[in-house]
């Protein structure tokens, strides 16, 4: 009797091992370009995450660009100023800083819904994005910053870097799915739910709803820096546009795109828009925004859930971040 929670938790973790799996060998059927959009794809997928897992409590961010410019720019400065190259280092540099930043500025915004929440965030993320383009002698204005490509453990990849930064992003993805699907399972997870249901009802219990969404900012502020840092690696160069709206945009679309009915959800929305987004502009450079609205406002009209519900179209949602497990 004590073994069947365990079979069927094996049973249920099976698919998404074998997922892992084949997104290892990818790298060696792939061509290089391919492997390395797969790779900004995956690293904005945890950014996405973090605005997925803010839509939980039925929070909009306008302003996520604010933590994957803060990830982006950590790794620069700590290149720079510090001459750190070690990827294990950076990404929990990386991380330090974004959950630091989302501490404080949790702070006052958990104090927020609705548009206020959005614009606020919004306004934040400019802020950054003021701040970099104008200290010049810091930042490199508009010109940005070059990132050193880092070394994994001490070990500098060399040719083999484009492969190397696939499996160190798909290794923290992983990695973020799995501890974000265990938070959200927890006590800390459901009360983010009843947030979103019913807020006076959560106070009656004797829950505190500004903590709750304080907590979930600070997750979501995290994966938005670790994404960064991320991006930082791989592309090797980082600018001012990481904090500005047209990129916080991009990524409620994608939530918009792939849904939220799973933690997976993100990844899926992130891998179909660079993939749409680079053939749309390779095919009509100067329309290709019309076609991702077309997409998006299709999206909207036939698949309110996203494009996830194609694979799981019967999926409850009520509670849909843990709906593959039994309890």
């Amino acid at each position: 009797m004590r073994g069947a929670p365990v079979s069927r938790a094996l049973a249920g973790a099976a698919p998404w091992l074998a997922a892992l799996l084949a997104l290892a060998i990818l790298p060696r059927l792939l061509p290089d370009w391919l492997g390395f959009l797969l790779t900004v794809a995956f690293a904005k997928a945890m950014v996405v995450l973090g605005v997925a897992v803010l839509l939980r409590s039925n929070l909009v961010s306008f302003g996520h660009g604010l933590y994957f410019a803060a990830g982006a720019y950590t790794v620069g400065f700590a290149g720079k100023w510090l001459h750190l190259r070690d990827a294990v280092l950076l990404i929990l540099g990386a991380v330090v800083v974004s959950g630091a930043l989302a501490a404080v500025l949790g702070l006052f915004l958990a104090r927020y819904r609705g548009i206020f929440f959005g614009m606020l965030t919004l306004a934040f993320s400019m802020i950054l994005y003021s701040l970099l383009l104008r200290l010049y002698s810091l930042t490199g204005g508009t010109d940005g910053m070059v990132t050193a490509p880092p070394t994994i453990l001490g070990f500098a990849p060399g040719a083999a870097a484009g492969r190397a930064h696939y499996y160190l992003t798909l290794g923290c993805l992983a990695l973020a799915l799995a501890l974000t699907r265990r938070w959200l399972s927890s006590p800390l997870g459901y009360l983010a739910s009843a947030i979103r249901d019913n807020e006076i009802r959560v106070e009656y219990m004797g829950a505190s709803v500004r903590q709750g969404i304080y907590r979930t900012y600070l997750l979501s502020g995290v994966l938005g820096g670790l994404g960064g840092c991320l991006v930082a690696f791989s592309v090797g160069h980082i600018a001012p546009e990481f904090s500005y709206w047209t990129q916080s945009g991009d990524f409620v679309f994608v939530t918009v795109l792939g849904g939220y009915a799973s933690v997976f959800a993100p990844v899926m929305g992130s891998v179909v828009f660079e993939l749409v987004r680079n053939y749309a502009y390779a095919l009509s450079p100067y329309t290709w925004q019309m076609s991702l609205g077309g997409i998006l406002l299709l999206i909207v009209l036939f698949l309110p859930r996203g494009l996830w519900s194609l694979l799981a179209p019967r999926a409850p949602v009520s509670n849909p971040w843990t709906s593959s497990s039994k309890r």
